[in-house]
């Protein structure tokens, strides 16, 4: 049996805060094939993000809170062992799915990998870990899910109705990626990482995160007006008001008190964001077409 560490340690509950990129996908899906469709959520929710989790968690080997966990136990080897084992499960699963798939996936575990591992360790470089980390868990997999719901060919995939939603979830992520690194200030900082966050300080984190969701958010009002309707343009903005709302009213306390930057404020808002963004893509999925 696993080390209770382990368990927590692969943050499996942080994964919900990565899966509206999935059902961003599925919700402009129109030839979804039923087993791929499950089989890739399992691949992502269940395997390859808590596997990301657990490798980064036994590089870092923090102290203070971290995503999803508030009081981190110290890790064990088995964590390595285990989270390399996920990586392993999720590959052998994705060929079900698809070549483009199975690489995909492989690439993103390199990439993960490559981000808190010390040989490489992307954390240390604010604009490269920010840009790639974006990248992969936006525009790759949001390509890597939309391709093996519907079983596209490559020629398919390259049309601009699925590169323009694959881009706005990279837009997405570069958006709501410092604000997750917020209250870590000081223990990256002891580290010697120098994360986006880190570079832009508290109140600058909060105006960039405002700035690039504002372009994400014409993005997708953009998207659903071109290739849906008016209808899936307003339901995504008054679903996103209480994101909006919660984001502003931390912001101007911030002004006042940045020790207010803290670990529950962040995962409040990480919650309430996923939670509307998962709500609007499931509804959208679940219309008619």
């Amino acid at each position: 049996m696993f080390h209770k560490s382990t368990w927590l340690h692969l943050r499996f509950p942080f994964s919900f805060f990565l899966l509206p990129v999935y059902l961003f996908a599925l919700s402009i899906s129109k030839n979804i094939h039923a087993f791929e469709t499950v089989l890739i959520f399992i691949v992502l929710q269940i395997f390859l993000y808590p596997a990301s989790n657990g490798f980064n968690s036994y590089f870092d080997k923090d102290e203070k809170s971290i995503g999803a966990l508030k009081n981190p136990p110290k890790v064990t080897r088995e964590l390595y062992y285990v989270s390399l084992f996920m990586d392993f499960i999720a590959l052998i699963l994705a060929i079900s799915v698809g070549w483009f798939f199975m690489l995909s996936i492989l690439l993103y575990g390199l990439a993960s990998k490559a981000y808190s591992h010390p040989s490489v360790r992307l954390k240390k470089y604010p604009i490269t870990g920010w840009m790639l980390t974006g990248f992969f868990q936006g525009f790759v997999i949001f390509l890597a899910s939309i391709q093996g719901i519907n079983q596209l060919s490559m020629e398919d995939l390259s049309q601009l109705s699925y590169i323009l939603p694959a881009i706005l979830s990279t837009i997405l992520l570069w958006g709501s990626y410092p604000m997750t690194q917020v209250y870590q200030h000081e223990e990256d900082e002891k580290r010697g990482d120098k994360t986006i966050s880190l570079l832009l300080g508290i109140k600058g984190t909060f105006l960039f995160t405002a700035i690039v969701f504002g372009i994400a958010n014409a993005g997708f009002i953009y998207f659903y007006l071109t290739y849906f309707d008016w209808l899936h343009a307003i339901v995504f903005q008054l679903l996103l008001t209480p994101t909006l709302i919660y984001f502003l009213m931390w912001f101007f306390k911030i002004l006042k008190n940045p020790d207010l930057a803290n670990f529950n404020k962040t995962m409040e808002l990480n919650l309430i964001s996923s939670a509307s963004l998962n709500m609007i893509f499931l509804i959208f999925a679940l219309l008619p077409s």
